[in-house]
């Protein structure tokens, strides 16, 4: 089996999206996908996978219970792209970076939508947030993108890149301030932050801020160790982080993807659970189930 699914995938890589894998190139209509699940995970270190398994049931009793069958990637583009060129695989990244490579599935019934993620009934969202240390003062430039992030030009931009904004009451005020910023972690924070970047650069044109996409564990240790001014987090701190603060700067759901030649339009918690936890390996015994 191991052989088979190896052999599919490498079938797939490089293919054109939604062409046939090894085939003549052309385009295969959505159909009923049969054998070896090709499970995708996130790394390690990556925050959308704590969130994801945590609210799954996937990690038990504080362990990552994730099988050990999974192809590990270790950015959100690297799980669509293999997605993508796969028509067994099945994967998840963050709403904010999903676009039409892939499929996207609802989870028990519900479609994954900004509004569903804030009016509560799409269940499987996180917040985004940024790391600083308690013991390390901010910068006076530091604390002003901050308050740059949170105003309402700041949360124009979250929504904008499809991400679910908080409250925000003022809007922002450029004050000429100069100097760096260094942020790291999350790739799937990362994309939104290069935009805010972007924009507060704009308005402040003497401030350089360099951003590191290296997963949100990295980014709360680059934080604790003050390299970095702000890490980005796709996950909440520990009860073992506590001497950090995180700050709340968006919303975001949790996307459970396929090829999109699969037919499939839907999945349960419980389906993924199985998936994950490997109990489930095969497309026909989870339509069984």
């Amino acid at each position: 089996m191991m052989i088979k699914k190896i052999a599919r995938v490498m079938c797939a890589v490089g293919a054109t999206f939604a062409l046939a894998a090894c085939g003549n190139g052309e385009p295969v209509a959505p159909h009923e996908i049969t054998g070896t699940i090709d499970l995708v995970t996130r790394d390690e270190g990556s925050g959308t996978r704590a969130a994801f398994n945590e609210m799954l049931g996937i990690t038990q009793d504080g362990v990552d219970q994730t099988t050990l069958a999974a192809i590990v990637q270790n950015g959100t583009d690297q799980v669509m792209t293999l997605v993508a060129t796969d028509p067994g695989a099945i994967g998840y990244i963050s709403l904010g970076s999903l676009n039409d490579t892939v499929k996207p599935l609802n989870v028990d019934q519900v479609e994954p939508t900004e509004e569903n993620v804030l009016n509560g009934t799409y269940k499987l969202y996180r917040p985004f947030t940024v790391i600083t240390n308690k013991a390390r003062p901010l910068s006076e430039v530091s604390k002003d993108f901050l308050t740059f992030i949170q105003s309402k030009d700041g949360q124009a931009i979250v929504r904008d890149a499809g991400y679910v904004p908080i409250k925000a009451e003022q809007s922002y005020q450029a004050k000429g301030l100069s100097g760096n910023i260094n942020i790291s972690g999350s790739t799937s924070v990362g994309p939104v932050m290069e935009s805010l970047a972007e924009a507060y650069q704009k308005l402040n044109p003497k401030v350089s801020i360099n951003i590191t996409q290296n997963g949100s564990s990295a980014g709360i240790q680059a934080a604790r160790q003050g390299s970095s001014d702000f890490g980005i987090s796709s996950r909440q701190l520990t009860d073992a982080e506590q001497d950090l603060t995180e700050t709340v700067i968006a919303n975001d759901g949790i996307v459970v993807i396929v090829n999109k030649e699969n037919a499939r339009n839907d999945i349960t918690s419980a389906e993924l659970q199985k998936i994950y936890l490997g109990k489930v390996s095969d497309w026909e015994e989870l339509r069984a189930e």
